[in-house]
């Protein structure tokens, strides 16, 4: 292939992406975001599904689509189908839309690319690792997208289509997806309830969250630029058994915490030691 002639192919491979008609199944966290990024980067949203036609219709509103609330209802027109509702009902609706024989992914991190590609020919994986919600806008741009296809066709075109909405995408199989999604949990879900403990702990003394809210920022700040390890502050770090046994007699009516407390300081124990070589 000459120059000239993959730079036509390209060209005409990126026209075919940008013109790519899209239904969604789901109006949750993760499908809602994924609308308005698409809606935005230019493309077509034909329909979006929901068992309640109300998140149907709301989500529809704002991506310029048609709601609906039953699957039969359908566009067999579209060219993608995004599969964006709860693990457990990903296989149920992947053998309503097999009739269609269309281009289909799923949106989870910890399903594997065979839960659809068993039941579909054309399928593939397009998983965005940030923690979204409706009401918090979020510059999608950033956003890592982890792609996967039964094919390299299939991985190909939607790699093209993830590159129209994040400047990060990665070619990510269903092994790394799962490991990827629990360290996922580990970085953000885990945190998020420590926040929980800590707000309801200061509550429980007259004090208010937003004292701790400068510090959560300066340690999401230092992993930026360093890995968690290498800044790793606290008593059990310093192995502060005074301070660490203070803490814990504290929470002597709280025996759940306490043993959080205790496996996690543990855990910061042994890590120091291996970082070190002890």
């Amino acid at each position: 292939m000459t120059k000239f002639s993959a730079n036509i192919y390209f060209i005409v491979q990126y026209i075919l992406i940008s013109d790519m008609r899209i239904s969604i199944i789901g109006s949750g966290n993760v499908a809602t975001h994924l609308g308005a990024a698409f809606k935005n980067a230019g493309h077509r949203i034909v329909q979006v599904y929901s068992r309640d036609i109300q998140n149907a219709s709301l989500l529809a509103y704002h991506a310029g689509a048609e709601p609906i609330d039953d699957l039969n209802q359908l566009n067999p027109e579209t060219d993608l189908f995004i599969i964006s509702v709860n693990d457990d009902a990903i296989i149920t609706i992947a053998k309503v839309l097999a009739k269609h024989q269309k281009l289909t992914v799923h949106t989870s991190g910890a399903t594997d690319l065979e839960a659809l590609s068993a039941i579909i020919p054309t399928a593939g994986v397009f998983y965005p690792l940030q923690t979204l919600s409706k009401n918090k806008e979020v510059d999608f741009f950033a956003v890592p997208l982890c792609i996967e296809g039964v094919d390299e066709e299939v991985t190909t075109k939607l790699e093209q289509l993830a590159r129209t909405i994040s400047n990060n995408v990665y070619r990510i199989n269903s092994a790394q997806r799962k490991i990827l999604h629990l360290a996922a949990v580990f970085a953000c879900n885990f945190p998020n309830y420590l926040y929980g403990v800590a707000q309801q702990l200061l509550a429980k003394h007259q004090m208010g969250f937003e004292m701790l809210r400068p510090l959560i920022l300066e340690t999401a700040q230092k992993v930026q630029e360093h890995l968690p390890a290498e800044v790793q502050t606290g008593p059990a770090v310093r192995n502060d058994e005074n301070t660490m046994a203070a803490h814990l007699q504290m929470l002597n009516d709280e025996p759940e915490l306490k043993t959080i407390y205790s496996l996690l300081s543990q855990g910061i124990i042994k890590n120091d030691n291996h970082q070190h070589g002890a």
